[in-house]
Order: structure tokens, then C-alpha cells, then sequence
């Protein structure tokens, strides 16, 4: 019974990795390096932030309001944000109905780094076909890492050393 059980487990996380490997495969290549003009959008507070940061490493976590996903790795991108001062953490809000339905997700989640709006242009941009979706991008805004999925404290951590 538990062999069985472990068996199915691994099965299950093989597939899951495997599938997430898959969508990261559309995503823009390692080494891709982006120019910072129009990469700038409103935030929920209607202020305008870069996403990208000449000085120090930078997340921009893509994610969409009603996407379970997002609501359950969220709260470690927060952790993450309020542990390592010295990376640059965005959120952008894609497939969202309005303002009010992103804003309902950070009160939710007490987000206390940007929360920016995104559009249908950025998502292109970044070759979005997920949720959550993020990249990580050095101090020249070139990207370092990606992911596609749920992911935990530690694993963005390791994706920004």
C-alpha cells in the first residue's frame, strides 16, 4: 500500500515537473535582455513603477486574480520580498476583470511590494501562457531565471543567487 503510494507520488511530481518544463519553453530564453522603455505600468495606487531595475536583481511574478495558484504561492513571493531587501520584487496582474478584482487579491494577501497593472501588450512581451509565470532578471535586465507554477520561498530565493 505505501509503495503504491509513493509510486503514484512519484509519478505525479515526474508529470508536474515535466509539464512545467514544457510551459516554461514558450517563456523568453535565459540571457534574453529586455530595454527598460515601455516596460512602465500603472499600479493599483494609479502611480507608474519600472519593472525593471538597472542596480540590483529583479522578480516580476505574472499572475491573474482568480488563479488558485497565484493565491496559494503569493504569500511566499511576499515572504520572499520581506527577506531579501536587496532584489527588486514586482507584481504584475494579468486576465483581471478590474481594478477592484486585483485589489481585492493584494488586501487578501496583505501584499506589501508593487502591485502593477498589466495589459495585454506586456503579457506578449513577456510570453505569458500561465499562471503564476515569473522571471528573474540580473542588474543589466537580462534574464537569470524562470518558472511556470507554484514555487516556494526557497526556490525563488535559489533562482535569484
Amino acid at each position: 500500500m505505501i509503495r503504491n503510494l509513493a509510486i503514484q507520488v512519484v509519478i505525479f511530481v515526474g508529470i508536474f515537473n515535466l509539464v512545467s518544463w514544457f510551459k516554461t519553453t514558450s517563456m523568453l530564453s535565459t540571457d534574453t535582455q529586455m530595454a527598460e522603455e515601455s516596460l512602465v505600468l500603472n499600479t493599483i495606487m494609479d502611480t507608474p513603477i519600472e519593472l525593471l531595475s538597472n542596480d540590483k536583481k529583479t522578480v516580476i511574478y505574472f499572475f491573474a486574480p482568480w488563479c488558485q495558484i497565484c493565491h496559494l504561492s503569493i504569500e511566499n513571493l511576499e515572504e520572499f520580498y520581506l527577506e531579501n531587501q536587496d532584489v527588486n520584487v514586482v507584481a504584475v496582474a494579468l486576465d483581471y476583470m478590474d481594478v477592484d478584482q486585483v485589489r481585492g487579491f493584494t488586501q487578501e494577501h496583505q501584499l506589501t511590494f508593487p502591485v502593477a497593472l498589466g495589459t495585454e501588450k506586456i503579457k506578449h512581451k513577456f510570453s505569458i501562457g500561465a499562471y503564476p509565470s515569473y522571471y528573474v532578471f540580473d542588474e543589466n535586465n537580462r534574464v537569470i531565471s524562470k518558472s511556470v507554477g507554484y514555487s516556494t520561498e526557497a526556490g525563488m530565493y535559489l533562482r535569484t543567487l
